[in-house]
């Protein structure tokens, strides 16, 4: 049987999710968009993890689309075939809001090249490590298309209209260091060290704080883009009256009375 697309190890209370088609760069098919939810799904129901890493499996973390599932053969209905929709709307999407709603906080360990889809699921991830001489690329304007998988949103939202401008037109790589200065990753891994490991490490961080806490935060500053201050202000009222009913509150705040540390459990 031939290896899956997808691989999933749990280590502790941290899930390494790798895409494992080095072949092509991680580079998407269909099935391997399947496969991903599926990951994704039990990490989901998998209540003893609590934090998860996303990379790549050999020199790139993912070149987005396969482009050899589309069909370009000559032939009537040639323009219906090549239409890139569907499988944005029936998979690229999908996966995308999967990645962002994750029950867990999410790390991508972005360990070489991360090229149209890919950038973007970079960027879906909550926080992202790149190794020093990994890039980032827009590359649809070289084939006629835009920034898909959210990559338009992204981009504006992490990097401002300027630099999305010329990121999307131009699609000239992004070196690691240039995307953490301009706030599209959080950091890169020191020269020679493995950004797997360093966002293992920042991910095992997670896990031990409240999980519910993370995810609600991540819900409110996406929102905060959007929403003028009162509706801001009514949201993180209600989601502290909520917050304030888990064991993860009473915990915190006793263990900060006490002066002592506290031992999160994720409820």
């Amino acid at each position: 049987m031939s290896e899956a697309n997808v691989l999933c190890e749990v280590r502790g209370a941290v899930a390494l999710v790798t895409l494992n088609r080095p072949q092509s760069l991680n580079s998407f098919t269909r099935q391997m968009h399947r496969e991903l939810w599926a990951v994704l799904d039990r990490i989901t129901d998998d209540q003893s993890v609590r934090a998860a890493v996303l990379t790549g499996a050999g020199r790139g973390f993912c070149a987005g689309a396969d482009l050899s599932e589309f069909d370009f053969a000559p032939g009537p209905d040639l323009v219906r075939r090549a239409d890139p929709g569907p499988v944005i709307e029936q998979a690229f999407n999908p996966s995308v809001r999967k990645l962002m709603e994750l029950r867990v906080p999410t790390v991508a360990a972005v360990n070489g090249v991360a090229a149209g889809a890919g950038a973007s699921f970079a960027m879906a991830c909550d926080l992202a490590v790149a190794a020093a001489n990994a890039t980032f690329v827009q590359a649809f304007s070289r084939i006629g298309l835009i920034p898909d998988a959210g990559g338009s949103w992204f981009l504006v939202k992490k990097l401002g209209l300027a630099r999305a401008m010329g990121c999307a037109m131009l699609g000239d790589k992004v070196s690691a260091q240039d995307a953490k200065e301009w706030g599209m990753i959080w950091d890169v891994a020191p020269e020679g060290q493995d950004c797997v490991a360093a966002a293992l490490q920042l991910a095992e961080r997670l896990a031990t704080l409240p999980t519910a806490a993370l995810v609600q935060t991540r819900k409110l500053l996406r929102a905060a883009a959007s929403n003028e201050l009162d509706a801001q202000l009514d949201l993180e009222r209600d989601t502290q009256s909520a917050l304030g009913k888990t064991h993860d509150y009473i915990e915190g705040v006793m263990a900060f009375r006490e002066k002592r540390p506290a031992q999160f459990t994720g409820e």
